[in-house]
């Protein structure tokens, strides 16, 4: 509530707002009008703390409107990852939460330690959310990374909560900022020496398709999904030296898929790749996959790196498909290939590169580090001295003549 106070002539209203005591001109001297105009700043007031009152929205409804908008932005691989983590979080608290892969989702190894549970989104507190990551990176052993990526997504749903989603938080400040971030540990990349690209390939000769493949992830340096989309006129076997492989965004079925960054690529074909690819003969397709599954259409990536797995486990080896991406990189670095081309090639930036790859670069370096010997021994003999001629001025004896410049003997 606000008071009259008058100071001199002058009417003046005192009130409190946030905790602050505010005085506020009048601007009369008459009792009864300053009585109405504070009577209409109470009015104001009033009406700008129930604007900036705390919402009570349900969690179900916030939860399933975020999960619609993740779904409308994010690719699907993604969306499914964000909201297998969300049902992590919170259960499946709404329908849009629901599990809709049949064979489980990345999240289906473990289960939560516990759920963080709320009927009203704007009670989720900060503590609650702090100890949930806590506890399930303790219980489950996770990386320092995977506790950042919960914060993150956490921070994500009570950003758009807070800017599209119509929901009041008291205060009006993220609680899920406020949780210490968890300190990452790098994690060493793996790559295939030569002598193990051979090995790993010639143990997959008994199944020439996943030996073509695992060529394509080396000598290319193909994402996972980048190969299993390659269809029979990405191969140009005409342009470059041995061919190139287009990588581009591309509708099959109606279904729309691009590179992770969106942006196409062409990456040259190698001769060791022409080998490999020459010996080839794709299976019979709908869509002309260059490496259609084993019933004709296009392999789902998972259903890949499971097949490929138990390949690999047949044959005693354990190499992915990131591995042979990092070899790619790595034997280009090792040879001594700028950065810049390989982030190219791979379709990452140089920075990504940097971070990999750098390391692998000194070892064309091994002369930098040699300091210059001193010493008569190991001295280079030293250069034959120059003698510079000197000149002497001659002057005329004779008015018409000019001055001229002799070489002293």
């Amino acid at each position: 509530m606000a008071c009259l106070k008058k100071r001199g002539d002058t009417y003046y209203a005192q009130y409190y707002a946030n905790g602050k005591q505010k005085r506020r001109c009048l601007h009369t001297d008459n009792y009864q009008i300053a009585k109405a105009r504070l009577r209409n700043l109470e009015q104001t007031l009033q009406g700008a703390d129930d604007s900036q009152l705390p919402t009570r929205t349900p969690l179900p409804a916030v939860l399933e409107n975020f999960a619609n908008h993740i779904r409308a932005h994010k690719r699907p691989k993604s969306a499914q990852t964000e909201l297998c983590r969300l049902r992590f979080i919170f259960g499946t608290v709404t329908p849009a939460l629901a599990n809709s892969n049949a064979g489980g989702g990345p999240c289906s190894r473990h289960s939560a330690v516990r759920h963080i549970e709320s009927t009203i989104f704007e009670q989720i507190a900060t503590h609650d959310m702090s100890a949930f990551i806590q506890e399930n990176a303790r219980q489950h052993g996770w990386s320092g990374k995977t506790a950042n990526d919960y914060r993150q997504l956490l921070v994500r749903l009570f950003n758009w909560a807070m800017d599209e989603g119509g929901v009041r938080i008291p205060g009006d400040r993220n609680p899920a900022v406020k949780i210490t971030r968890y300190r990452e540990n790098k994690s060493p990349i793996t790559f295939l020496t030569l002598q193990q690209i051979e090995e790993q390939l010639a143990a997959l000769a008994p199944y020439p398709q996943l030996q073509t493949m695992v060529a394509v992830y080396i000598y290319a340096g193909l994402r996972r999904e980048e190969a299993l989309w390659l269809q029979l006129d990405d191969v140009d076997t005409h342009a470059g030296v041995h061919g190139v492989l287009r990588i581009r965004a591309k509708t099959v079925n109606s279904v729309y898929w691009r590179p992770k960054t969106g942006i196409d690529r062409v990456v040259p074909i190698s001769s060791a790749l022409r080998c490999y690819l020459d010996r080839y003969t794709p299976c019979s397709s709908a869509d002309n996959w260059l490496f259609p599954s084993p019933k004709g259409v296009w392999w789902n990536p998972d259903n890949f790196s499971h097949d490929l797995r138990q390949v690999q486990s047949a044959i005693g080896l354990d190499w992915s498909c990131l591995d042979y991406r990092h070899t790619f990189g790595s034997q280009l670095a090792q040879k001594g290939e700028s950065l810049y081309k390989i982030s190219h090639l791979m379709g990452n930036s140089p920075e990504i590169c940097r971070k990999h790859y750098a390391a692998l670069i000194p070892e064309a370096l091994t002369d930098t580090v040699e300091f210059p010997q001193h010493g008569p021994e190991t001295s280079p003999p030293a250069p034959e001295p120059v003698v510079c001629p000197t000149f002497r001025l001659l002057l005329p004896q004779d008015d018409n003549k000019q001055c001229r410049f002799v070489a002293s003997s």
